[in-house]
């Protein structure tokens, strides 16, 4: 039996350790009474460990429900299948769905566990970095709209959450550094020698084998300790929850202008490197905070600055912040370092309301910059 390092949020744990794959019907059964088990999980996903965790469900009554991989999937359509495919199925409210994969299937599965039968309980079994120190852990769910990203949810807290860091050895290699943009917003959010221990074990956190390291280990568990510790003080997003926010609300705009080109984590690691740069620019953060995140997503491997074309209209961004989850009073309210390891808006909600005038004069004048260096690059 695998000795799993346990985080404890309000009404459920996270399960952390090496091996805990092959014993989710272990760790499961003293938490969730089950009639049977429907695994929700992507194509790519399922062929690695699907035939693992139906096994380790094992003699319970299990189904398998397999879609696309892929950001696109995570539609009002692909939810409406999967209730449909439950109900065929004939599923109770004593079914409890478990959700493999990363931060797609997660949201998906979750959302479904939400909605049928107004609730069941779901399991979280992340499969992607991204997903084991962010997406599975507090509760919240949604599916993407026209409009923008994770618009349409429900906070549905899972029953368990239960990650095993070696089945990151088979993630692919820009997967594995963008799981690394949520770790790096850890640090900047609450805890700076965090922040300078994952920059330092960047060569083993993003090499191929280091899934089944120690380092990968301890840092998983402590990504998923700040954020516990900030989702236990604020379950529903009213206050200090906020500062998870720090570059998404840039990032999650030109990921949504991308057409998801942009991989979650890339789009919030640029978020971050605009973002802080917007906080230094406004007087809120110290001098040299933004430096301090360029260098922990160089180091990443992750992009600093969007692409060129719709990820880089002004106009585009600015209006597409203005549908985020964040907004108050049809304004715009960002996370905001004042430095790494703490976090603006203390007196105010955790929010810093930014006027999309002085955004968009940022903006230009950071793409101007940016278009200057590189054709002073060559």
């Amino acid at each position: 039996m695998v000795t799993a390092r346990v985080v404890s949020l309000p009404g459920y744990e996270v399960l952390l350790g090496n091996g805990l794959l092959d014993q989710l019907g272990t760790v499961a059964a003293p938490v969730v009474r089950a009639h049977r088990y429907v695994v929700i999980t992507d194509s790519t996903v399922a062929a690695l460990y699907a035939d693992r965790v139906l096994a380790s469900l094992a003699p319970t009554r299990t189904d398998l429900l397999t879609i696309p991989p892929g950001e696109h999937e995570k539609t009002r359509q692909r939810w409406g299948w999967l209730t449909d495919r439950l109900l065929e199925l004939e599923c109770g409210r004593d079914t409890v769905i478990v959700a493999l994969g990363g931060g797609v299937v997660g949201d998906l599965a979750g959302f479904t566990a939400a909605t049928f039968l107004r609730g069941v309980p779901v399991i979280q079994l992340p499969t992607t970095l991204l997903a084991m120190v962010d997406a599975s852990v507090g509760g919240k769910t949604a599916v993407d709209v026209p409009a923008g990203k994770n618009l349409v949810g429900a906070f549905h807290p899972p029953a368990l959450v239960v990650a095993d860091p070696t089945v990151l050895d088979t993630l692919p290699d820009a997967d594995r550094r963008a799981g690394l943009a949520e770790v790096i917003k850890h640090g900047v959010i609450a805890d700076a020698d965090y922040l300078a221990r994952t920059v330092a074990a960047m060569p083993t956190l993003i090499d191929a084998a280091g899934g089944s390291s120690e380092v990968m280990l301890e840092t998983v568990l402590r990504s998923v300790q700040i954020k516990a510790a900030v989702v236990a003080e604020d379950e529903r997003e009213a206050g200090r929850r906020r500062i998870l926010n720090f570059g998404h609300t840039l990032g999650h705009a030109m990921e949504s202008l991308s057409g998801y080109s942009l991989l979650h984590g890339e789009a919030v690691a640029i978020g971050m490197v605009l973002e802080s740069r917007l906080a230094e620019w406004l007087g809120v953060a110290r001098c040299g905070t933004a430096d301090a995140v360029v260098h922990a997503v160089t180091r990443a491997g992750l992009p600093v600055l969007p692409p060129p074309g719709d990820s880089r209209d002004v106009e585009q961004i600015v209006a597409a912040t203005r549908v985020d989850k964040k907004a108050r009073g049809g304004v715009v309210e960002y996370a905001l370092p004042v430095s790494v390891g703490q976090m603006a808006g203390a007196d105010s909600g955790w929010g810093t309301t930014v006027d999309e005038a002085t955004v968009s004069r940022f903006l230009v004048a950071e793409f101007a910059a940016a278009n200057e260096a590189a054709a002073a690059a060559g």
